[in-house]
């Protein structure tokens, strides 16, 4: 008899639910959210497992790596599928979440999810930690342009460099202030020097990476934005086709049709929400700030004209993460005009 066995995970313990191929509960057991202790409880000899599965989540990626090395067949679930799913429960509880996992492993109910390699999970994290120092600077910044707001002194335009020199002279002769400034500069220093080093290391990962060079030849695309995209992507093969990209990424409007009614609203905003601002600023950059010509600008420009600046950069935004799928998959470099694509075809 086959067996199919629900995890709701959580940081320190992990409900257990295993229930055979006629839906009946055979056995329901906590543990610590480890590996090796889920596999205390999965290797039983009398379990014929045929799918695990575990909602996609912060421990997923590791739990999904112990499992499945050894040697079970264990199924990382989209979790707003889940939930939709799981809502029609009257308790919420990790029992019962566990219950309505195995449930859907039964009945062949989920949507499954793309689980990254640990490279791209190392690389995610290098781009992760960069943000978060960036965005903690910026933040010390505004909040030191406050406090000197409250007593006349205004610190107006000025750039990243001679920002430190700035707040000195705002705050020269106000011992107090001096005090308080030099300690918030203090943090802010570090933080951009960290800052600094993690940004290096992201231009020395990319320079060294066939894939991101490749994809650095499009115009409006850097180290940052081509190392990003090969560690979202992942596996480029797992698409269908190239234009599957840009709905996973949340750069497609959503539809909503009931009855005689149909509204096309926004885009999506599902997926990897770091990416798609990135790939906003890439193609911001491509259409204001690159001097060079290319098909992909002009395309852009025509959308432009049509329907907008701001409509015709998310367009420009969703045709980037397609381009670069299929220079990935055809490890070709980008072709400026049509001429060049059609002597390549």
């Amino acid at each position: 008899m086959k067996h199919f066995i629900g995890l709701d995970v959580a940081v320190k313990e992990t409900a257990v639910c295993i229930v055979d191929e006629s839906g009946k509960i055979c056995r329901e057991v906590k543990v610590v959210s480890h590996p090796d202790d889920l596999l205390a409880v999965l290797k039983d000899p009398a379990l014929n497992i045929e799918r695990v599965g575990l909602e996609a989540g912060p421990l997923s990626q590791w739990l999904f790596e112990g499992l499945s090395s050894a040697g079970l067949p264990v199924i990382c679930i989209e979790t707003r599928h889940v939930k939709a799913f799981l809502k029609a429960q009257p308790n919420k509880t990790d029992r019962n979440d566990a219950r309505g996992i195995a449930q859907m492993m039964r009945v062949n109910l989920y949507r499954p999810v793309h689980v990254k390699t640990l490279t791209s999970q190392k690389r995610r994290a290098l781009l992760t930690a960069r943000k978060l120092l960036q965005g903690k600077a910026i933040a010390i910044e505004n909040d030191i342009r406050g406090l000197l707001r409250n007593f006349g002194l205004k610190v107006g335009a000025v750039g990243t460099v001679k920002f430190e020199e700035r707040i000195r002279e705002l705050v020269e002769g106000m011992p107090d202030l001096e005090e308080i400034m030099e300690s918030l500069l203090a943090a802010r220093r570090k933080l951009r020097a960290e800052s600094v080093l993690l940004h290096k290391k992201v231009l020395t990962i990319a320079r060294n990476d066939a894939t991101c060079r490749r994809l650095m030849t499009v115009p409006g695309v850097g180290p940052v934005v081509a190392l990003a995209y090969a560690a979202t992507i992942d596996i480029p093969q797992r698409f269908r086709n190239s234009k599957a990209v840009g709905p996973i990424l949340g750069l497609t409007p959503k539809l909503n049709e009931s009855g005689e009614s149909k509204r096309v609203g926004c885009i999506s905003l599902c997926g990897d929400g770091m990416m798609r601002t990135l790939l906003y600023e890439a193609a911001q950059t491509l259409m204001t700030r690159v001097t060079k010509w290319s098909w992909l600008k002009a395309w852009a420009m025509n959308v432009a004209k049509r329907r907008g600046m701001r409509k015709a950069i998310v367009a420009l935004a969703r045709r980037l993460a397609v381009i670069m799928h299929r220079m990935w998959l055809d490890r070709t470099e980008f072709r400026w005009t049509r001429e060049i694509m059609a002597s390549a075809i």
